[in-house]
């Protein structure tokens, strides 16, 4: 039996989704959430197998609750199911630690479907999705491979802000402030802070521009 977390802020999309679950004999509803700080405390309580997590909520967004559920609970599955697919929160979520992505359109026996891969260490990805991450792959390595907000933390890297200075200028997590230099790291071939913020003097444009005579 798989058992699935249902979070999201709507009240009506939680409740189709619970009795879209209901009708597989091989999934188990063990609770919902409309809320990402909730999620999290009921993903550590529960443990689900699976968690079907939406983007946009209140106290923590899907990308914040997500790092925090697979950090610990890293047996737990979570599945993006949002009405978003534009390549920042593609790239967002499934740095945050997603197993899979798939958009609110999905055909309910493809949703199932996904929840049934995920569990058995498989990849759901919405078809956009899928396009998005082969498009970024096929791309050199550049400041057009970094999200608003990958270019804001490294901004503040090459500033020499600490990931906990950064979090709480850009009122982040830590853990998602991680998840964004990590892809910092892959688009710019660097190997640690250090490099990336050389990468970013060269590329982005200079935060503190220094003048023959500042000496």
């Amino acid at each position: 039996m798989i058992r699935v977390l249902v979070v999201d802020d709507h009240a009506i999309v939680r409740q189709g989704l619970e009795q879209l679950l209901g009708t597989a004999a091989d999934v188990e509803l063990v609770g919902s959430a409309g809320d990402g700080g909730r999620a999290v405390e009921l993903a550590v309580e529960l443990r689900p197998d699976v968690v079907l997590m939406d983007l946009a909520m209140p106290v923590l967004d899907g990308v914040q609750a997500t790092a925090q559920i697979t950090a610990e609970l890293p047996g737990t599955r979570v599945i993006i199911l949002t009405s978003y697919g534009d390549e920042s929160r593609i790239v967002a979520a499934l740095d945050a630690g997603a197993q899979g992505y798939l958009l609110k359109h999905t055909d309910p026996d493809a949703l199932l479907d996904g929840v049934r891969a995920a569990h058995n260490g498989g990849a759901p990805l919405d078809p956009r999705a899928g396009r998005v991450l082969l498009d970024r792959r096929n791309r050199a390595p550049g400041v057009r491979d970094l999200t608003q907000r990958e270019t804001e933390v490294l901004e503040l890297v090459a500033e020499g802000l600490a990931n906990k200075q950064i979090a709480r200028r850009l009122g982040i997590s830590e853990r998602t402030v991680k998840a964004h230099l990590t892809n910092v790291f892959q688009a710019t071939g660097a190997q640690d802070r250090v490099q990336a913020a050389l990468w970013a003097r060269d590329h982005l444009h200079p935060i503190h521009p220094i003048h023959p005579t500042d000496g």
